[in-house]
C-alpha cells in the first residue's frame, strides 16, 4: 500500500484524509472458472453477469496486467477459507461478486485479461482491475502524481475492453439487446482509489471534498455508456463504512473518545463515506429519471456491513475481534504496516468466520457473503433486485 507522512498535517487533516484511503486495492490473481449450480437455464433470471471495479471485485486482472507489486496476494493465506489456496482474491475466500454469481445459478467471473482462445464467455465476465479509479489517468498527470498510479486501468478503460468484447456475444444490434436484457452489471464499487491518490499527493480538505462531485460524475457516465450499449439492469454500490477498518483505526489513533461511535468506528470516516453514498444516490436518482425503461439498482455496502457493528453476534461474529483483521502482523487491531498480511511478521486467525476483517483491509468472506445475502434478499438494494433460484446460506 502506499505510505504518507502525515507529520505536517493538521488533526482534522489526517482525519479527511484517512477517510480517503478507502478500498485500497490489491493484487489478484486468476482462477480456473468454476460452475456454481447444475440448475437449467430457465431457473436464471439473468444469463450473464458484467463486473467493473477495483480490488473489492477484482479476479485476476490486476495481477495480468504485469502489476506485481503485492505478489502476497497469490499464496496462502490468501483463499484458505473455500478455495483452499490463493486465487488472487484480497480475501481468504469469496467476494461478493462471487456470491452473486453462484445466487443466480452462474459461474464464478474470469478476468477479461486472462481469457483464453475458445472459453466460454457468455455467462459473463469480470473487468475490474485492483487498483483501479473512476477517473481516467490524465486527471492525476494533469495535477502532478499520476507516477503513483497503480495502474491506469480506470473505469472508462474496462468499458471500452467490454466494449470490444461486446463484438464476441453477439453480432445483430437485435441479438445484442436481448441477450443484454437479460444480463446483469455490477458497476463498481470503484471510487475510492480516486480519493486515495489525492491523498496521497497532498491535497488539502477543500481540494479532496470537491473531488467528490466529479469521481460521481465519472460513476454514472459509465452506467450511462453501458445503458447506451444495451444495459437495462445495472448494481451500482456505495462506500463501505471505512472508520471501521482496522488499517483507519491503527493508523489514525486517537484518544478522544468523541471520535468514536458506540461501536469504536470513527466517525469522520465514516462521514466520508456517507457523503460520498450521498452524492451518488442523487446522481443514480438523475440518471433514472433520464431512463425510465432501466433499473438502475443502488447496493447500499454501507448499511448493510454497519449491522456487523451494531449486533456482530447475529452475524455469527465476535464482538471482541469486529474491529481487529484475522491476518495480521499485531497491535490493537492486528495491522501491522510491516508485517501485513501474508509477509514475514503476520500470521492468520485459525478461524476467520468470526472476524468481519481479513487483513486489514479488505473484508472475510464471512463479511461479504452477509452483504452479498442483504442485497440480493433485502433491504440493501434499492430497488431490489430479482429474486435469486438460490439462497446464500
Amino acid at each position: 500500500m502506499f505510505l504518507l507522512s502525515y507529520s505536517n498535517l493538521s488533526s482534522s487533516t489526517m482525519k479527511i484524509l484517512a477517510v480517503l484511503l478507502m478500498t485500497m486495492s490489491f493484487i489478484s490473481l486468476g482462477f480456473s472458472e468454476k460452475v456454481a449450480s447444475n440448475s437449467s437455464d430457465s431457473d436464471h433470471p439473468y444469463e450473464a453477469i458484467f463486473n467493473f471495479g477495483d480490488s473489492l471485485s477484482d479476479t485476476g486482472n490486476f495481477l495480468s496486467s504485469g502489476a506485481l507489486a503485492f505478489p502476497v496476494i497469490g499464496k496462502l493465506p490468501y483463499g484458505e477459507t473455500f478455495f483452499r489456496h490463493a486465487t488472487g482474491r484480497c480475501s481468504d475466500g469469496r467476494l461478493i461478486v462471487d456470491f452473486i454469481a453462484e445466487a443466480y445459478g452462474l459461474p464464478y467471473l474470469p478476468p477479461y485479461l486472462k481469457l483464453t482462445k475458445g472459453q466460454d464467455v457468455h455467462k459473463g465476465v469480470n473487468f475490474a482491475v485492483a487498483g483501479a479509479t473512476a477517473l481516467d489517468a490524465g486527471f492525476f498527470y494533469q495535477r502532478g502524481f499520476g507516477k503513483i498510479l497503480w495502474t491506469h486501468d480506470s473505469l472508462s478503460v474496462q468499458l471500452d475492453w467490454f466494449k470490444k468484447f461486446k463484438r464476441s456475444l453477439c453480432t445483430t444490434r437485435q441479438d445484442c439487446d436481448k441477450y443484454l436484457k437479460n444480463s446483469l452489471f455490477l458497476v463498481g464499487e470503484i471510487g475510492g482509489n480516486d480519493y486515495n491518490y489525492a491523498a496521497f499527493a497532498g491535497g488539502n480538505i477543500n481540494q479532496l471534498l470537491a473531488t467528490v462531485p466529479v469521481v460521481v460524475e465519472a460513476i454514472t457516465n459509465a452506467t450511462s455508456e453501458l445503458i447506451a450499449e444495451g444495459a437495462v439492469e445495472l448494481v451500482v454500490p456505495g462506500n463501505l463504512p471505512v472508520g471501521c477498518s482496522p488499517l483507519y483505526l491503527t493508523l489514525f489513533q486517537s484518544q478522544n473518545k468523541t471520535d468514536f461511535d458506540e461501536n469504536g468506528c470513527m466517525k469522520s470516516f465514516n462521514a466520508f463515506a456517507q457523503f460520498h453514498n450521498k452524492h451518488l444516490n442523487l446522481a443514480l436518482d438523475t440518471l433514472r429519471n433520464k431512463n425510465p425503461h432501466v433499473r438502475i439498482i443502488y447496493a447500499d455496502y454501507y448499511g448493510a456491513a454497519k449491522r456487523f457493528f451494531h449486533k456482530p453476534g447475529h452475524f455469527g461474529f465476535s464482538g471482541e475481534t469486529l474491529l481487529r483483521a484475522c491476518c495480521g502482523g499485531g497491535g490493537p487491531f492486528n495491522f501491522n504496516n510491516s508485517a501485513r498480511c501474508g509477509h514475514i511478521g503476520s500470521k492468520a486467525c485459525t478461524n476467520p468466520s468470526i472476524y468481519a476483517n481479513w487483513d486489514g483491509i479488505h473484508l472475510t468472506e464471512a463479511a461479504y457473503r452477509h452483504i452479498a445475502k442483504a442485497l440480493i434478499e433485502g433491504p440493501f438494494s434499492h430497488p431490489p433486485l430479482r429474486s435469486s433460484p438460490f439462497k446464500i446460506p
